[in-house]
């Protein structure tokens, strides 16, 4: 079995992950209309949920960093980069796979909302890789999952609170909309609304450009950490 195989079969074989990869994407589709700007409230949260889904699947990396699972692989010679990137591969692939049954479920349920379902896809799923390279880049600041996990879930509420999922971003003083650009949630609920206009494609380039740029530096931070 690959590497890849292997990340994709255990990160769907806990009951707590299918809830969260396929059971809450389920109930964002189905809420109703009744954020700000007109949207349904579940696309408010999926960037939250998205953030949580992809926090998950990171700490089974360091799972096996705690455990020293590169000892355990076998005698076939696997490198930090091959273990490391098979493994985010697969995540992503999850998580645009779960973005991809949340736009199926914007077509069917709020086709009359979103100007563009392919400029919504392409939003969720440029964030899906941002949040696991954050994910990354802050798991490889902590030895212990525990300690990470613990830190991380109020990281992401205060990056959903500067992000307009709580509330609208221009509720908030001038001060705070400035600092709130440096967070991807931001880029990600500014992405949203032109998805939900159905402007040019060339309109999202700059917010799904800035997302790419967090990933990569992300990814970059993260990466500097050996598993063994």
């Amino acid at each position: 079995m690959t590497i890849f195989n292997f990340a994709l079969i255990r990160s769907v074989r806990s009951l707590p992950n299918i809830i969260l990869l396929l059971g809450l994407p389920a109930g964002v589709v189905v809420l109703p209309v009744g954020g700000w700007h007109g949207l349904p409230l579940g696309y408010h949260f999926y960037g939250v949920l998205l953030l949580f889904s992809a926090s998950k699947l990171v700490h089974m990396i360091m799972e096996d960093r705690k455990n020293k699972i590169l000892t355990r692989i076998g005698v076939a010679p696997v490198t930090h980069f091959k273990y490391l990137s098979l493994n985010l591969l697969a995540f992503a692939l999850l998580l645009v796979g779960q973005s991809a049954v949340v736009t199926f479920g914007a077509w069917l349920l709020h086709a009359d909302i979103f100007g563009s379902l392919i400029q919504l896809f392409s939003m969720f799923s440029v964030f899906s890789v941002t949040a696991i390279s954050f994910s990354l880049a802050w798991c490889s600041m902590f030895r212990q999952p525990e300690s990470s996990t613990a830190v991380m879930l109020g990281i992401i509420m205060v990056m959903a609170l500067l992000g307009g999922t709580l509330f609208p971003i221009q509720a908030m003083p001038a001060l705070l909309q400035k600092i709130a650009m440096l967070s991807p949630t931001y880029w990600l609920h500014k992405g949203i609304m032109l998805a939900k206009n159905g402007g040019l494609f060339t309109e999202l380039l700059p917010p799904l450009g800035i997302l790419l740029l967090f990933a990569i530096a992300f990814m970059l931070i993260g990466s500097r950490r050996k598993l063994a």
